[in-house]
């Protein structure tokens, strides 16, 4: 797969990666497009094939499999191949790769989270292990920045839980955690039944509190003379906390309001993240 192709991947995704990280220097937006395109695809396994569990494991497998001997030698897949290449360009450990493989394989044959500690080892998974490989990319002069992207891959992930609650039920998931329906006394079929009550927006603005505490973590944890670095990473933080706001603004009503943040706003919102890391010095 061409840069020109894992471009047009996340262009046409819509995501607001492509918002995010389109101001980036060329080497590294083609790097970041290239992870991109990975993830998409190895999402796609999932939720996007049309088959049974048994079809998408065998696929997934084939998928681990040639990403394998693209690290090792060469793959038939020329994505996994430029993949590989990145990995090996920006010294990104492949670990990182791996566990959101296994991050994805996740939603195969689980779809219920008894505890917040289990949630958190798959938004570990699909999240912030991207946000390790953008590190490597962007750079970093203190080692601790990591666990910036770690959080902020947390507080991205825990923002689309919360975003997309309907869909995700429409493909019988569901991410907030079982201890936390049974805390506020609101149970599975109350979700599938749509009840938007009081029980339901403490539920919410309970996963909400916990996102902002992940974003909050995040902020402590970008040391000062890195925050040049991560301006795109910066963009998509800011694109995700306006999403979280927005839910919070509707009231938590996820069930009757798509939120969702128009391109414009979207853009916006990087033209100021980048205009201020250009004009202001870094404290």
């Amino acid at each position: 797969m061409s840069t020109e192709t894992a471009t047009t991947i996340t262009k046409n995704s819509r995501s607001s990666f492509y918002y995010s990280f389109n101001l980036l220097p060329k080497e590294q937006r083609d790097a970041i497009y290239t992870v991109y395109a990975f993830c998409k695809k190895t999402d796609d396994i999932v939720d996007e094939h049309n088959g049974k569990i048994d079809e998408k494991e065998q696929l997934l497998t084939r998928w681990r499999q040639e990403f394998e001997k693209s690290i090792n030698g060469n793959s038939s897949s020329p994505l996994l191949n430029k993949v590989s290449h990145t990995a090996r360009k920006f010294h990104i450990p492949v670990e990182h790769f791996s566990e959101l493989i296994r991050g994805v394989e996740m939603d195969l044959n689980r779809n219920r989270y008894a505890t917040f500690d289990d949630l958190y080892t798959y938004c570990y998974r699909v999240a912030s292990t991207v946000g390790l490989i953008c590190a490597e990319i962007f750079g970093y002069t203190r080692d601790h920045t990591k666990q910036y992207a770690i959080d902020l891959g947390i507080a991205l992930q825990l923002t689309n839980i919360m975003r997309d609650v309907q869909p995700d039920l429409a493909r019988d998931r569901i991410y907030i955690p079982q201890e936390d329906l049974e805390l506020f006394g609101y149970s599975e079929k109350d979700l599938h039944d749509n009840i938007y009550d009081s029980r339901f927006v403490g539920l919410m603005r309970h996963q909400a509190e916990r996102a902002r505490s992940y974003y909050a973590k995040a902020n402590e944890n970008l040391a000062r003379e890195d925050e040049k670095y991560f301006f795109a990473a910066r963009i998509m933080e800011k694109i995700y906390f306006a999403i979280l706001q927005k839910i919070e603004r509707n009231n938590f009503n996820v069930f009757n309001n798509k939120v969702r943040l128009s391109r414009a706003r979207q853009l916006l919102i990087a033209i100021n993240i980048w205009f201020s890391h250009r004009v202001l010095p870094v404290r």
